[in-house]
C-alpha cells in the first residue's frame, strides 16, 4: 500500500471529516488496536492507551536527551472518546518545556474511523514529564542545559 504524506492525509480529512489532524505537532506514532485489547464492553482498555500515550510521548524527549529517560509524571490525562476496535489511532506530540534534566511534552491522540466515511476525533490528550537519566537511573543534567 503507498504511503501517503502527512499532508495529503489532512487534506483527505479536511474533506470528509469536521475535525483536522493537527499541524503544529509532530507524528510520533500511529497503531491500531486488536481484539485482544478490548475490555467487555468491546472499547479499547484506558491502561492500553496510557501505555500507548507513554511510548508516542518519550519519541522527542528521547531525540532531546540523547540516552536515557525515565516517565517522571503524568501532569494530565484526559479520555475525550471511547476507542473501538477497527479504529486507527495517531499520536501527535509537541514539546511543552525544557528543564535542566526533564522535559514535558503534550500528547494528542486522534482516531480515524469508518474508512468508507471517514471521521476523525479527539480521543485522548495528556501532558507527560521525562527526565533525562544516567546509567545508575539517577537524573541527569540535558545536553546543552
Amino acid at each position: 500500500m503507498p504511503e501517503i504524506s502527512s499532508q495529503q492525509l489532512q487534506a483527505a480529512v479536511a474533506e470528509v471529516a469536521p475535525l483536522q489532524l493537527p499541524n503544529d505537532r509532530q507524528l510520533v506514532m500511529r497503531v491500531m488496536p486488536m481484539p485482544a485489547d478490548a475490555n467487555g464492553n468491546g472499547d479499547i482498555f484506558g491502561g492500553w492507551i496510557m501505555a500507548q500515550v507513554d511510548l508516542a510521548g518519550a519519541v522527542l524527549p528521547a531525540r532531546i536527551a540523547k540516552g536515557r529517560i525515565a516517565t517522571v509524571a503524568v501532569n494530565e490525562f484526559v479520555f475525550k472518546q471511547p476507542v473501538s476496535m477497527g479504529d486507527l489511532l495517531s499520536f501527535y506530540a509537541r514539546v511543552e518545556r525544557i528543564g535542566r534534566t526533564s522535559i514535558t511534552v503534550n500528547i494528542e491522540v486522534f482516531a480515524e474511523r469508518n474508512p468508507a466515511d471517514l471521521h476523525v476525533v479527539k480521543v485522548t490528550e495528556a501532558n507527560v514529564t521525562y527526565v533525562a537519566i544516567d546509567a545508575s537511573g539517577r537524573p541527569r543534567p540535558l545536553s546543552g542545559s
